[in-house]
């Protein structure tokens, strides 16, 4: 619940996901009662991340689109490259 230290634990390489065979990302960002700054935060630190973790070996474009979505929610489209300066 300490969205502080969990948003420092982040950046600090902390972060859990699962990759599927077809090369969709699944990770858990935040919680409905994070703020929109934490969330935002919480996001672009995944989203660092998975660039930082891009196979030396890999070609062309790396990431080709981001969605963002509860646990059964339907996935919204975001601006990725407006968190990722």
């Amino acid at each position: 619940m300490d969205v502080t230290s969990a948003i420092k634990a982040a950046k600090a390489g902390q972060l859990e996901f699962r990759v599927e065979k077809a090369g969709i990302v699944h990770a858990g960002v935040g919680k409905a009662s994070f703020s929109y700054d934490a969330l935002v935060e919480n996001v672009a630190a995944f989203i660092d991340a998975i660039v930082k973790a891009r196979p030396s070996g890999a070609k062309g474009t790396y990431m080709k689109k981001v969605s963002l979505s509860s646990t059964m929610g339907p996935g919204v489209k975001i601006n990725f490259s407006s968190l990722h300066g």
